[in-house]
């Protein structure tokens, strides 16, 4: 299951928009990370928010559309889609390697308590360029389309928070205010759909579940599905059958 979904129909994922989205965007609130990372792949002859096709793109360099998401590609599926049919585009997507907790101090803390003062510590939590698949569900077969790249750029970062009480429940009222870039670590670029088969494990079995992706490659069972799916939108992977372990999967045209 994923979130709920029975594993055969995530077909239906990636095919919801966010209603209301604008395709105008601007850098009022710009994050951090954002800012960086348009600022580095600019270089010296890049313009930045440059009007295309009824759109704003973050980056226009060389003839190359650059667009740097930080959050969920879901709200980039229309604009993307629109774009690749006139232009090259390269989608870049950060994620933390390592990220490192910052808090600020917490409002009405007695003085000389932990809380009074600013702190920063080290997430447990480590991404990997696996973790491209959580988002690239929004839109997998656009990996198909000859003018469409990613860039993963894995990174250490500093995440900012603050403390209210009134939100964000799940981290006990902690807020997070922004993701701040301190160094880029790699950079894996996909340009075609078999660029994804160097990241399925050596020792895959020719039959396998997600269970089997997801114990050789350590990742959540979620995350696995997630991938699974991808690689069968994009016919580099195919369904056997199914069992009670789920369904089968196996490689290419075997």
């Amino acid at each position: 299951m994923l979130a709920g979904v029975p594993e055969q129909d995530l077909e239906d994922l990636g095919r919801k928009e966010t209603p209301g989205v604008s395709t105008l965007i601007n850098t009022y609130n710009e994050g951090s990370l954002h800012a960086a990372l348009k600022l580095r792949y600019a270089g010296d002859d890049g313009e930045l928010e440059v009007p295309v096709d009824g759109y704003i793109v973050d980056i226009v360099r060389d003839g190359l559309l650059i667009e740097v998401q930080t959050a969920s590609f879901s709200s980039m599926r229309r604009k993307l889609g629109a774009l690749v049919e006139s232009h090259p585009v390269l989608l870049v997507h950060p994620v933390p390697q390592r990220t490192w907790i910052v808090k600020a101090p917490k409002p009405d803390a007695p003085a000389g308590t932990p809380d009074a003062k600013p702190s920063r510590r080290l997430s447990p939590k480590r991404g990997s360029v696996l973790t491209l698949f959580d988002e690239l569900v929004s839109f997998p077969t656009l990996m198909a389309h000859p003018n469409f790249s990613i860039d993963v750029v894995l990174t250490l970062e500093d995440q900012l928070r603050h403390y209210d009480r009134r939100r964000a429940w799940r981290r006990k009222g902690w807020v997070i205010d922004d993701r701040v870039l301190l160094e880029v670590v790699e950079t894996q670029r996909f340009s075609d759909p078999a660029d994804f088969l160097s990241l399925l494990p050596d020792d895959l079995p020719p039959r396998f579940t997600t269970a089997d992706l997801a114990n050789l490659l350590r990742l959540p069972r979620r995350l696995a599905q997630r991938m699974a799916y991808c690689l069968r939108e994009l016919d580099l992977i195919h369904e056997l059958s199914r069992s009670g372990r789920g369904v089968v999967y196996g490689r290419g045209e075997e």
